[in-house]
């Protein structure tokens, strides 16, 4: 038996980009559990141990889990304030959000309604000072995106671009509003 590997340990084999843990040892044959569950025998000599990947559990993991939730929650909090960014309004522009009937209203009449409300949420936070505002139109066919880029460009002092990807997908703008 090879007494530089044990079951358990966690390995990487040299010549392929992949690493896994021992489950079996025969001699000089390894055999390897990767986590996605698949197991491959290996010679000894086609190995190495992964020292820093190796994971010991604590004596007090609760505590540990305690101590880091409070060092991320200083952390976070420290860093909004750092960053000093106030969330943006957000105006659902689908049709569902704005009317709790939309039976008997044609593509017209919704899109002027959509088109309305959006006008109306800007003017209110222009005259409030609110700087930043995401409207959420969804992706559909464009055309409310469309109309609403060409309502945006009709003044001066908003900047309006894609929202973030990550929170609204493709399907929202976010327009900033310079201030005097």
């Amino acid at each position: 038996m090879n007494s530089q590997f044990k079951i358990g340990q966690s390995v990487t084999l040299l010549d392929d980009d992949f690493s896994g843990v021992i489950t079996k040892i025969l001699d000089e044959r390894i055999f390897i559990s990767t986590e996605d569950g698949f197991e491959f025998e290996v010679n000894a000599s086609e190995i190495v141990p992964n020292h820093n990947l190796e994971i010991e559990e604590p004596d007090d993991f609760e505590a540990l889990v305690s101590e880091k939730e409070k060092a991320y929650k200083k952390k976070k909090s420290t860093t909004q304030k750092i960053k000093g960014t106030i969330p943006p309004m957000e105006v659902d522009l689908h049709i569902h959000q704005l009317t709790s009937n939309e039976r008997g209203m044609s593509s017209h009449d919704k899109l002027n309604l959509q088109i309305d409300t959006a006008r109306h949420k800007l003017e209110f936070a222009v005259k409030k000072r609110i700087q930043r505002v995401v409207f959420i139109h969804g992706v559909g066919a464009g055309v409310l995106k469309a109309e609403l880029e060409y309502l945006f460009s009709r003044y001066e002092n908003i900047k309006f671009y894609d929202a973030d990807y990550q929170k609204y997908g493709l399907g929202a703008t976010e327009i900033y509003i310079y201030q005097n």
